[in-house]
């Protein structure tokens, strides 16, 4: 049967706002799940749709890449034109191909993106702006650049997680943590990038952040809660209508040392 199958790869972007999350969950309205029964259709088949790792409720994507596979004989499908015609207005089928050998949505990520967009102005938020931002008012950004130095490199980021999902290890290795103009003028984007991320890992490295944009925290008291790992003297976790997953990169899945989040089957979401 295996070989009556063909392996696609999907890049996806979603408004999180009305689903519970990617992951298929009873009862609820999710983006694996509505992304299944449109590829049921056309499959003429069950399918099974591999994301490269979970969003929580509420966080949005741009480019969340997925894998299927499809019986051989339905390879030639228009798949994206097919796909978006069946799905819900707020998730598109970005890209559609034939994967490369080996491919696998979420082992063989090497790096992912995240976007936190922050609004900085205290009197007003833009209406078409609110389920993409955290209004959280006037933030001093050369402190918050300092804090996020703390975050930068390979640390043990027990601290930044919450609990609800089994974890081989807490370590991870984050690459960037960048801010730009957003599209606003009181906008700010602030982009992590790492080889994974834990549960809510990036929301409670915005919230950290923003705590010490406030003045709330100092740096030095970021520094002591990666040092310390204790969770419960964090700042509070930032909304996830600000978190947008914005890419995910690949490397060569003939080598190993490219399969960085494959010896972590049980890794988390960012969001």
């Amino acid at each position: 049967m295996e070989g009556a199958l063909v392996r696609l790869r999907l890049v996806l972007a979603y408004q999180g706002t009305r689903f519970h999350g990617w992951q298929l969950q009873a009862g609820d309205r999710t983006v694996q799940g509505v992304l299944e029964q449109a590829l049921a259709v056309l499959a003429g088949v069950p399918v099974r749709a591999v994301g490269s790792g979970r969003t929580d409720a509420g966080v949005h994507a741009l480019g969340q890449t997925v894998h299927v596979d499809v019986p051989r004989n339905r390879a030639g499908l228009p798949w994206r034109r097919a796909l978006n015609a069946l799905l819900p207005d707020d998730v598109a089928v970005v890209s559609a191909s034939l994967a490369p050998e080996g491919f696998h949505a979420r082992f063989g990520a090497v790096c992912k993106t995240y976007a936190y967009t922050l609004w900085t102005e205290p009197e007003f938020v833009w209406p078409q702006r609110r389920p993409f931002v955290w209004a959280c008012g006037p933030v001093d950004r050369a402190v918050m650049e300092e804090a996020a130095l703390e975050f930068t490199g390979t640390r043990d980021f027990a601290a930044m997680q919450n609990a609800g999902t089994a974890i081989a290890t807490t370590v991870r290795t984050v690459f960037s943590i960048a801010p730009s103009p957003g599209a606003s003028p009181f906008e700010t984007v602030w982009r992590f990038t790492a080889d994974g991320f834990l549960k809510q890992m990036v929301r409670n490295m915005v919230g950290c952040l923003v705590a010490a944009g406030k003045g709330k925290v100092s740096p030095g008291d970021v520094r002591s809660l990666i040092t310390e790992g204790d969770r419960t003297r964090a700042p509070a976790t930032a909304p996830a209508r600000g978190l947008c997953l914005e890419s995910v990169e690949y490397g060569d899945y003939g080598h190993g040392d490219k399969r960085h989040l494959s010896d972590r089957p049980a890794s988390g979401p960012g969001g």
